[in-house]
Protein backbone atom coordinates (compact mmCIF):
# COMPACT_ATOMS: atom_id res chain seq x y z
CA UNK A 1 0.00 0.00 0.00
CA UNK A 2 1.95 2.98 -1.26
CA UNK A 3 1.34 6.20 0.63
CA UNK A 4 2.91 9.65 0.75
CA UNK A 5 5.01 10.63 3.73
CA UNK A 6 3.92 13.17 6.32
CA UNK A 7 5.68 14.66 9.28
CA UNK A 8 5.08 12.68 12.49
CA UNK A 9 3.72 15.01 15.20
CA UNK A 10 5.20 14.80 18.66
CA UNK A 11 1.86 14.17 20.39
CA UNK A 12 1.41 10.99 18.30
CA UNK A 13 4.97 9.72 18.49
CA UNK A 14 5.17 6.06 19.44
CA UNK A 15 1.47 5.29 18.82
CA UNK A 16 1.25 5.19 15.05
CA UNK A 17 -0.17 1.85 13.81
CA UNK A 18 -0.69 3.11 10.28
CA UNK A 19 1.11 2.12 7.08
CA UNK A 20 1.84 5.81 6.54
CA UNK A 21 2.95 8.57 8.95
CA UNK A 22 0.31 10.45 10.90
CA UNK A 23 -1.13 13.85 10.01
CA UNK A 24 0.82 16.94 10.94
CA UNK A 25 -0.03 18.76 14.15
CA UNK A 26 -0.86 22.46 14.24
CA UNK A 27 2.36 24.13 13.09
CA UNK A 28 2.01 27.16 15.33
CA UNK A 29 0.35 27.92 18.65
CA UNK A 30 -0.62 31.28 20.11
CA UNK A 31 -1.64 29.94 23.50
CA UNK A 32 -5.06 31.53 23.11
CA UNK A 33 -7.97 29.52 24.50
CA UNK A 34 -11.64 30.12 23.65
CA UNK A 35 -13.92 28.37 26.17
CA UNK A 36 -17.64 28.37 25.47
CA UNK A 37 -20.75 28.01 27.62
CA UNK A 38 -24.15 27.11 26.14
CA UNK A 39 -26.69 29.91 25.81
CA UNK A 40 -29.43 27.62 27.07
CA UNK A 41 -32.65 26.05 25.80
CA UNK A 42 -34.24 27.77 22.85
CA UNK A 43 -31.04 29.55 21.82
CA UNK A 44 -28.85 28.74 18.83
CA UNK A 45 -25.20 28.40 19.86
CA UNK A 46 -23.88 28.48 16.29
CA UNK A 47 -23.10 32.24 16.20
CA UNK A 48 -20.93 32.08 19.32
CA UNK A 49 -19.29 28.86 18.11
CA UNK A 50 -18.32 30.52 14.84
CA UNK A 51 -16.98 33.54 16.74
CA UNK A 52 -14.83 31.29 18.93
CA UNK A 53 -13.47 29.48 15.88
CA UNK A 54 -12.61 32.83 14.34
CA UNK A 55 -11.03 34.24 17.52
CA UNK A 56 -8.88 31.15 18.12
CA UNK A 57 -8.06 30.42 14.49
CA UNK A 58 -4.39 30.24 13.45
CA UNK A 59 -2.91 28.73 16.57
CA UNK A 60 -5.50 28.64 19.36
CA UNK A 61 -7.67 26.09 21.16
CA UNK A 62 -11.47 26.01 21.28
CA UNK A 63 -12.99 24.30 24.32
CA UNK A 64 -16.46 22.77 24.67
CA UNK A 65 -16.52 21.79 28.37
CA UNK A 66 -17.62 18.38 29.58
CA UNK A 67 -21.26 18.09 30.59
CA UNK A 68 -22.33 21.07 28.50
CA UNK A 69 -24.85 20.75 25.64
CA UNK A 70 -24.65 23.23 22.76
CA UNK A 71 -27.66 23.75 20.52
CA UNK A 72 -26.96 23.58 16.78
CA UNK A 73 -29.89 25.35 15.20
CA UNK A 74 -28.30 26.48 11.94
CA UNK A 75 -25.73 25.30 9.45
CA UNK A 76 -22.04 26.12 9.87
CA UNK A 77 -18.85 25.75 7.85
CA UNK A 78 -15.80 27.01 9.80
CA UNK A 79 -12.46 27.13 7.97
CA UNK A 80 -9.68 26.44 10.47
CA UNK A 81 -5.89 26.47 10.40
CA UNK A 82 -3.64 25.22 13.21
CA UNK A 83 -6.51 24.76 15.67
CA UNK A 84 -7.08 22.35 18.53
CA UNK A 85 -10.64 21.55 19.56
CA UNK A 86 -11.04 20.26 23.11
CA UNK A 87 -14.49 18.79 22.48
CA UNK A 88 -15.62 17.30 25.79
CA UNK A 89 -19.20 18.57 25.56
CA UNK A 90 -22.02 17.69 23.16
CA UNK A 91 -23.43 19.42 20.10
CA UNK A 92 -27.17 18.77 19.88
CA UNK A 93 -28.64 19.31 16.42
CA UNK A 94 -32.05 20.94 16.20
CA UNK A 95 -34.92 18.65 15.21
CA UNK A 96 -36.38 21.41 13.01
CA UNK A 97 -36.74 19.37 9.84
CA UNK A 98 -38.21 22.30 7.93
CA UNK A 99 -35.11 24.41 8.55
CA UNK A 100 -32.65 21.66 7.58
CA UNK A 101 -34.54 20.62 4.45
CA UNK A 102 -34.41 24.23 3.22
CA UNK A 103 -31.03 25.45 4.46
CA UNK A 104 -28.57 22.54 4.81
CA UNK A 105 -25.56 22.68 2.49
CA UNK A 106 -26.27 20.72 -0.70
CA UNK A 107 -24.04 17.71 -1.43
CA UNK A 108 -24.28 16.85 -5.12
CA UNK A 109 -23.33 13.20 -4.69
CA UNK A 110 -26.55 11.22 -4.28
CA UNK A 111 -28.59 14.39 -3.76
CA UNK A 112 -27.64 14.72 -0.08
CA UNK A 113 -27.16 17.58 2.39
CA UNK A 114 -24.88 18.59 5.27
CA UNK A 115 -25.46 20.58 8.43
CA UNK A 116 -21.90 20.95 9.75
CA UNK A 117 -18.93 21.12 7.38
CA UNK A 118 -15.40 21.69 8.65
CA UNK A 119 -12.56 22.77 6.35
CA UNK A 120 -8.93 23.72 6.80
CA UNK A 121 -5.52 22.34 7.71
CA UNK A 122 -3.76 20.95 10.76
CA UNK A 123 -6.77 20.42 13.02
CA UNK A 124 -6.77 18.23 16.13
CA UNK A 125 -10.14 17.24 17.65
CA UNK A 126 -10.17 15.36 20.97
CA UNK A 127 -13.50 14.25 22.40
CA UNK A 128 -11.90 12.66 25.50
CA UNK A 129 -14.53 9.91 25.37
CA UNK A 130 -17.31 12.28 26.47
CA UNK A 131 -17.62 14.68 23.55
CA UNK A 132 -19.43 14.39 20.29
CA UNK A 133 -22.46 15.20 18.18
CA UNK A 134 -26.09 14.18 18.65
CA UNK A 135 -27.81 14.63 15.30
CA UNK A 136 -31.38 14.20 16.68
CA UNK A 137 -31.81 11.44 14.13
CA UNK A 138 -34.75 9.79 15.86
CA UNK A 139 -36.90 12.78 14.99
CA UNK A 140 -36.25 11.84 11.35
CA UNK A 141 -36.39 8.05 11.77
CA UNK A 142 -39.75 8.17 13.56
CA UNK A 143 -41.38 10.29 10.86
CA UNK A 144 -39.95 8.61 7.77
CA UNK A 145 -40.05 5.03 9.13
CA UNK A 146 -37.68 3.66 6.51
CA UNK A 147 -38.87 5.79 3.58
CA UNK A 148 -36.02 8.26 3.23
CA UNK A 149 -36.80 11.78 2.08
CA UNK A 150 -34.49 14.47 0.77
CA UNK A 151 -32.85 17.01 3.06
CA UNK A 152 -31.63 15.06 6.08
CA UNK A 153 -28.35 16.75 7.14
CA UNK A 154 -25.06 14.95 7.63
CA UNK A 155 -23.81 16.10 11.06
CA UNK A 156 -20.00 15.78 10.68
CA UNK A 157 -18.51 16.47 7.25
CA UNK A 158 -14.93 17.30 6.25
CA UNK A 159 -14.50 19.19 2.99
CA UNK A 160 -11.19 20.54 1.65
CA UNK A 161 -9.37 19.42 4.78
CA UNK A 162 -5.87 18.11 5.32
CA UNK A 163 -3.75 16.96 8.25
CA UNK A 164 -6.65 16.27 10.60
CA UNK A 165 -6.63 14.01 13.65
CA UNK A 166 -9.92 13.15 15.42
CA UNK A 167 -9.85 10.95 18.51
CA UNK A 168 -12.14 9.68 21.31
CA UNK A 169 -15.22 11.12 19.62
CA UNK A 170 -18.79 10.02 18.91
CA UNK A 171 -21.69 10.75 16.58
CA UNK A 172 -25.10 9.58 17.77
CA UNK A 173 -28.44 9.66 15.97
CA UNK A 174 -27.13 10.96 12.63
CA UNK A 175 -29.99 11.91 10.27
CA UNK A 176 -27.83 10.75 7.34
CA UNK A 177 -24.18 9.64 7.00
CA UNK A 178 -22.49 10.20 10.35
CA UNK A 179 -18.90 11.03 9.35
CA UNK A 180 -18.15 12.00 5.76
CA UNK A 181 -14.67 12.81 4.41
CA UNK A 182 -14.74 14.61 1.06
CA UNK A 183 -12.00 16.19 -1.03
CA UNK A 184 -9.55 15.73 1.83
CA UNK A 185 -6.11 14.26 2.52
CA UNK A 186 -3.97 12.96 5.36
CA UNK A 187 -6.51 12.27 8.09
CA UNK A 188 -6.72 9.85 10.99
CA UNK A 189 -9.85 9.00 12.99
CA UNK A 190 -9.16 6.93 16.12
CA UNK A 191 -11.54 5.63 18.80
CA UNK A 192 -14.74 6.74 17.07
CA UNK A 193 -18.24 5.57 18.02
CA UNK A 194 -21.35 5.91 15.85
CA UNK A 195 -24.86 4.90 16.89
CA UNK A 196 -27.78 5.14 14.45
CA UNK A 197 -30.62 3.27 16.11
CA UNK A 198 -34.35 3.91 15.71
CA UNK A 199 -35.44 3.51 19.30
CA UNK A 200 -39.17 3.27 18.51
CA UNK A 201 -38.91 0.81 15.62
CA UNK A 202 -40.52 -2.63 16.16
CA UNK A 203 -38.13 -5.55 16.47
CA UNK A 204 -36.96 -6.72 13.06
CA UNK A 205 -38.22 -3.57 11.30
CA UNK A 206 -35.74 -1.10 9.82
CA UNK A 207 -36.73 2.54 10.13
CA UNK A 208 -33.21 3.79 9.53
CA UNK A 209 -31.88 4.32 6.01
CA UNK A 210 -28.66 5.85 4.70
CA UNK A 211 -27.04 6.32 8.07
CA UNK A 212 -23.56 5.18 7.05
CA UNK A 213 -21.04 5.32 9.84
CA UNK A 214 -17.97 6.53 7.93
CA UNK A 215 -17.61 7.52 4.27
CA UNK A 216 -14.78 8.72 2.04
CA UNK A 217 -14.90 10.32 -1.40
CA UNK A 218 -12.22 12.24 -3.29
CA UNK A 219 -9.95 11.28 -0.42
CA UNK A 220 -6.28 10.32 -0.05
CA UNK A 221 -4.41 8.85 2.93
CA UNK A 222 -7.33 8.33 5.30
CA UNK A 223 -7.17 6.07 8.37
CA UNK A 224 -9.95 4.79 10.63
CA UNK A 225 -8.94 2.76 13.69
CA UNK A 226 -10.78 1.48 16.77
CA UNK A 227 -14.21 2.20 15.35
CA UNK A 228 -17.57 0.97 16.67
CA UNK A 229 -20.80 1.20 14.66
CA UNK A 230 -24.20 0.42 16.12
CA UNK A 231 -27.18 0.67 13.81
CA UNK A 232 -29.30 -0.94 11.16
CA UNK A 233 -29.36 1.81 8.58
CA UNK A 234 -26.62 1.17 6.06
CA UNK A 235 -22.90 0.60 5.58
CA UNK A 236 -20.75 0.95 8.67
CA UNK A 237 -17.94 2.06 6.36
CA UNK A 238 -18.35 3.00 2.70
CA UNK A 239 -15.33 3.78 0.50
CA UNK A 240 -16.75 5.84 -2.33
CA UNK A 241 -15.41 7.25 -5.65
CA UNK A 242 -11.83 8.43 -5.97
CA UNK A 243 -10.66 7.16 -2.61
CA UNK A 244 -6.98 6.19 -2.50
CA UNK A 245 -4.84 4.77 0.31
CA UNK A 246 -7.55 4.00 2.87
CA UNK A 247 -6.65 2.03 5.99
CA UNK A 248 -9.18 0.66 8.51
CA UNK A 249 -8.33 -1.54 11.50
CA UNK A 250 -10.08 -2.85 14.59
CA UNK A 251 -13.73 -2.28 13.72
CA UNK A 252 -16.78 -3.63 15.56
CA UNK A 253 -20.07 -3.48 13.67
CA UNK A 254 -23.50 -4.19 15.17
CA UNK A 255 -26.11 -4.32 12.41
CA UNK A 256 -26.35 -2.74 8.98
CA UNK A 257 -24.53 -3.59 5.77
CA UNK A 258 -20.95 -4.10 6.91
CA UNK A 259 -17.98 -2.74 4.97
CA UNK A 260 -18.53 -1.52 1.41
CA UNK A 261 -16.36 -0.40 -1.45
CA UNK A 262 -18.97 1.66 -3.31
CA UNK A 263 -21.31 2.54 -4.70
CA UNK A 264 -19.14 3.27 -7.74
CA UNK A 265 -20.05 4.23 -11.30
CA UNK A 266 -23.36 5.89 -10.48
CA UNK A 267 -22.35 9.02 -12.44
CA UNK A 268 -20.59 9.55 -15.78
CA UNK A 269 -17.18 10.02 -14.22
CA UNK A 270 -14.10 8.18 -13.03
CA UNK A 271 -15.12 6.37 -9.85
CA UNK A 272 -11.86 4.53 -9.11
CA UNK A 273 -10.87 3.20 -5.68
CA UNK A 274 -7.29 2.01 -5.19
CA UNK A 275 -5.27 0.75 -2.21
CA UNK A 276 -7.68 -0.15 0.59
CA UNK A 277 -6.95 -2.31 3.63
CA UNK A 278 -9.69 -3.28 6.09
CA UNK A 279 -8.59 -5.67 8.82
CA UNK A 280 -9.53 -7.02 12.24
CA UNK A 281 -13.31 -6.65 12.00
CA UNK A 282 -16.19 -8.12 14.01
CA UNK A 283 -19.56 -8.23 12.24
CA UNK A 284 -22.44 -8.87 14.66
CA UNK A 285 -26.13 -9.08 13.82
CA UNK A 286 -28.41 -6.63 15.62
CA UNK A 287 -32.21 -6.61 15.39
CA UNK A 288 -31.95 -9.41 12.78
CA UNK A 289 -30.58 -6.97 10.20
CA UNK A 290 -26.93 -7.74 9.49
CA UNK A 291 -27.14 -7.79 5.70
CA UNK A 292 -23.55 -8.05 4.48
CA UNK A 293 -20.00 -8.32 5.77
CA UNK A 294 -17.41 -7.16 3.20
CA UNK A 295 -18.47 -6.30 -0.32
CA UNK A 296 -17.72 -4.34 -3.47
CA UNK A 297 -20.60 -2.74 -5.35
CA UNK A 298 -20.53 -0.92 -8.69
CA UNK A 299 -23.24 0.35 -10.99
CA UNK A 300 -24.32 -0.98 -14.35
CA UNK A 301 -22.63 0.47 -17.43
CA UNK A 302 -25.65 2.11 -19.05
CA UNK A 303 -27.64 5.06 -17.77
CA UNK A 304 -30.95 3.73 -16.53
CA UNK A 305 -34.02 5.53 -15.10
CA UNK A 306 -34.06 5.67 -11.30
CA UNK A 307 -36.90 6.63 -8.98
CA UNK A 308 -35.20 6.94 -5.57
CA UNK A 309 -34.46 10.49 -4.39
CA UNK A 310 -30.70 9.79 -4.35
CA UNK A 311 -30.71 9.85 -8.14
CA UNK A 312 -32.74 13.08 -8.23
CA UNK A 313 -35.13 11.41 -10.66
CA UNK A 314 -32.42 11.15 -13.30
CA UNK A 315 -31.04 8.10 -15.13
CA UNK A 316 -27.85 6.90 -13.46
CA UNK A 317 -25.04 4.46 -14.16
CA UNK A 318 -22.40 4.34 -16.84
CA UNK A 319 -19.44 5.48 -14.76
CA UNK A 320 -15.99 3.97 -15.22
CA UNK A 321 -12.72 3.32 -13.43
CA UNK A 322 -10.89 0.62 -11.52
CA UNK A 323 -11.21 -1.06 -8.15
CA UNK A 324 -7.73 -2.33 -7.49
CA UNK A 325 -5.53 -3.55 -4.63
CA UNK A 326 -8.23 -4.18 -2.01
CA UNK A 327 -7.67 -6.39 1.04
CA UNK A 328 -10.27 -7.51 3.59
CA UNK A 329 -8.52 -9.47 6.35
CA UNK A 330 -9.43 -11.10 9.67
CA UNK A 331 -13.22 -10.87 9.73
CA UNK A 332 -15.28 -12.58 12.45
CA UNK A 333 -18.91 -12.90 11.37
CA UNK A 334 -21.76 -13.49 13.81
CA UNK A 335 -24.95 -13.73 11.79
CA UNK A 336 -24.13 -11.68 8.70
CA UNK A 337 -26.47 -12.14 5.76
CA UNK A 338 -23.58 -12.71 3.34
CA UNK A 339 -19.90 -13.44 3.16
CA UNK A 340 -17.32 -11.95 0.77
CA UNK A 341 -19.17 -10.38 -2.15
CA UNK A 342 -18.60 -8.54 -5.42
CA UNK A 343 -21.73 -7.24 -7.13
CA UNK A 344 -21.47 -4.97 -10.17
CA UNK A 345 -25.19 -4.58 -10.92
CA UNK A 346 -26.32 -1.67 -8.72
CA UNK A 347 -29.10 0.37 -10.34
CA UNK A 348 -30.11 -2.48 -12.63
CA UNK A 349 -33.70 -2.63 -13.87
CA UNK A 350 -33.22 -6.18 -15.12
CA UNK A 351 -32.01 -5.23 -18.59
CA UNK A 352 -28.32 -4.43 -18.00
CA UNK A 353 -26.93 -7.26 -15.90
CA UNK A 354 -23.16 -7.59 -16.26
CA UNK A 355 -22.61 -4.30 -18.10
CA UNK A 356 -20.54 -2.40 -15.53
CA UNK A 357 -17.71 -0.25 -16.90
CA UNK A 358 -15.73 -0.66 -13.67
CA UNK A 359 -12.86 -3.16 -13.64
CA UNK A 360 -12.37 -5.02 -10.35
CA UNK A 361 -9.01 -6.73 -9.85
CA UNK A 362 -6.43 -7.68 -7.23
CA UNK A 363 -8.87 -8.19 -4.37
CA UNK A 364 -8.18 -10.47 -1.39
CA UNK A 365 -10.65 -11.77 1.18
CA UNK A 366 -8.49 -13.39 3.86
CA UNK A 367 -9.34 -15.25 7.07
CA UNK A 368 -13.13 -15.02 7.36
CA UNK A 369 -14.54 -17.09 10.23
CA UNK A 370 -17.91 -17.47 11.95
CA UNK A 371 -21.41 -18.01 10.58
CA UNK A 372 -23.93 -16.44 8.22
CA UNK A 373 -27.74 -16.45 8.10
CA UNK A 374 -28.26 -17.99 4.66
CA UNK A 375 -30.61 -20.88 3.90
CA UNK A 376 -28.19 -22.50 1.43
CA UNK A 377 -25.45 -24.81 2.63
CA UNK A 378 -23.35 -24.14 -0.47
CA UNK A 379 -23.29 -20.36 -0.41
CA UNK A 380 -20.76 -18.42 1.66
CA UNK A 381 -19.53 -15.96 -1.00
CA UNK A 382 -20.71 -14.40 -4.25
CA UNK A 383 -18.90 -12.88 -7.23
CA UNK A 384 -20.83 -11.17 -10.05
CA UNK A 385 -18.70 -8.90 -12.22
CA UNK A 386 -18.96 -7.53 -15.77
CA UNK A 387 -18.99 -8.90 -19.29
CA UNK A 388 -17.29 -5.68 -20.41
CA UNK A 389 -14.56 -5.83 -17.78
CA UNK A 390 -14.39 -9.35 -16.35
CA UNK A 391 -12.82 -9.21 -12.89
CA UNK A 392 -9.61 -11.09 -12.18
CA UNK A 393 -7.20 -12.00 -9.42
CA UNK A 394 -9.94 -12.28 -6.79
CA UNK A 395 -8.48 -14.33 -3.94
CA UNK A 396 -10.42 -16.23 -1.26
CA UNK A 397 -8.05 -17.50 1.40
CA UNK A 398 -8.81 -19.14 4.75
CA UNK A 399 -12.56 -18.69 4.38
CA UNK A 400 -14.07 -20.86 7.12
CA UNK A 401 -17.68 -19.74 7.25
CA UNK A 402 -20.79 -21.69 8.18
CA UNK A 403 -23.94 -20.83 6.20
CA UNK A 404 -25.89 -20.58 9.48
CA UNK A 405 -25.37 -20.90 13.20
CA UNK A 406 -26.16 -24.63 13.37
CA UNK A 407 -24.18 -25.79 10.32
CA UNK A 408 -20.49 -26.66 10.36
CA UNK A 409 -18.03 -24.25 8.84
CA UNK A 410 -15.93 -25.17 5.85
CA UNK A 411 -12.77 -26.91 6.99
CA UNK A 412 -11.01 -26.60 3.64
CA UNK A 413 -10.31 -22.89 3.98
CA UNK A 414 -12.25 -21.99 0.84
CA UNK A 415 -15.46 -20.24 -0.11
CA UNK A 416 -18.52 -21.67 -1.83
CA UNK A 417 -20.97 -19.80 -4.00
CA UNK A 418 -21.33 -18.57 -7.54
CA UNK A 419 -19.17 -16.62 -9.99
CA UNK A 420 -20.39 -14.68 -13.03
CA UNK A 421 -18.67 -12.55 -15.63
CA UNK A 422 -15.14 -13.24 -14.43
CA UNK A 423 -11.95 -13.65 -16.44
CA UNK A 424 -10.88 -17.29 -16.96
CA UNK A 425 -9.27 -18.38 -13.71
CA UNK A 426 -10.07 -14.97 -12.26
CA UNK A 427 -11.25 -16.21 -8.86
CA UNK A 428 -9.06 -18.38 -6.62
CA UNK A 429 -10.04 -20.36 -3.54
CA UNK A 430 -13.74 -20.60 -4.33
CA UNK A 431 -15.90 -23.45 -5.57
CA UNK A 432 -19.34 -23.27 -7.15
CA UNK A 433 -21.14 -22.42 -10.35
CA UNK A 434 -18.89 -20.54 -12.77
CA UNK A 435 -15.90 -20.41 -10.39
Amino acid sequence: MACLSLANPSHLAGRNPLPFPTPRSPSKTTGKVCTLSPLGPGHDDVPQILKAFNDCNNGGTVVFPQGQVFNIGSRLNPVLFDVGIDWQGVWQFSDNATYWRNHAYPVAFQNHAAGFVISGERIHINGHGTGGIDGSGNSWYNVEKGTSLIGRPMPFVFWNSSDVFVEHFYVKNPPLWAVNVMNSTNMWFDDIYVNATAMAAPYGVNWVQNTDGFDTMDAYNIALTNFVYQGNGDDAVAIKPRSYNIYCQNLTIHGGNGIAIGSLGQYLEDSSVVNVVVKDVKIITHNNDMHNSAYIKTWIGEQTPQSFYESAGQPRGGGWGIVNNIRFENFELFGAGGGPTVNQDSGNNGSFTGTSNMLVSNVAFVNFTGYLTTSRSDFTASISCSTRNPCYNIEMKDIKLAPNKTSPASSAGGAAGSCKYIAPGGVHGMVGSGC
